[in-house]
């Protein structure tokens, strides 16, 4: 089916060019979400008609896209979230819990907006790209620790498998020097009863 793109589509094409796509894909989505018409003589007419309306439309929701990317553009965000000693999450950090958690920082995200590449299913530091318009996106951080104090020692660069293996290594220590003191004390005893 070919279509006139009302708006910039992703791996399709820029405003006002008219491009060959699925039929599922334009009846589905380009079409009732108003990102195209079907390419007829009088829709590409109608287009040119309204070219003008619709480029100033675009630069003027661009220009207030980059402005709050600007602001947003490396701006990091903390989900808690309870998780195994390994750091594996009990579910999975959604694009409606990153939307909610920006939204409640202050900015307008709906999730729709969100893209993540893969779920979010461990804790520590996650590059999350939001787009705000079809020519703008900002990358903001995500910390999922399970616990605000966690969350701080992540963002100072520690990893969860960090501060593991601190801990196993001082409670080794410890343990070490409770046998070193068991044993030099069984030696004392001996050499008493010698």
């Amino acid at each position: 089916m070919q279509v006139i793109l009302l708006e910039r589509v992703a791996k399709l094409g820029q405003m006002g060019e008219v491009v060959k796509v699925k039929e599922g894909y334009a009846r589905n989505f380009l079409l009732p979400q108003g990102k195209a018409l079907r390419a007829s003589d009088a829709n590409i007419a109608a287009f040119e008609d309204r070219k003008i309306q619709l480029e100033a439309r675009n630069s003027e929701t661009r220009a207030e896209a980059e402005k709050i990317a600007k602001s947003l553009d490396g701006k990091t965000f903390v989900v808690i979230r309870s998780a195994s000693d390994a750091g594996a999450l009990y579910g999975s950090v959604t694009t409606r819990d990153v939307a909610d958690t920006a939204t409640e920082a202050g900015f307008s995200i709906d999730r729709k907006q969100v893209v993540l590449g893969n779920p979010i299913k461990d804790l520590g530091l996650h590059v999350v790209n939001v787009v705000l318009h079809p020519e703008v996106t900002a990358d903001v951080t995500l910390n999922v620790a399970r616990s605000p104090e966690e969350a701080e020692l992540q963002a100072q660069g520690k990893s969860i498998q960090d501060l593991a293996a601190e801990a196993d290594a001082e409670a080794e220590f410890e343990i070490s020097e409770l046998f070193d003191d068991i044993g030099g004390a069984s030696d004392e005893d001996d050499a008493e009863d010698r």
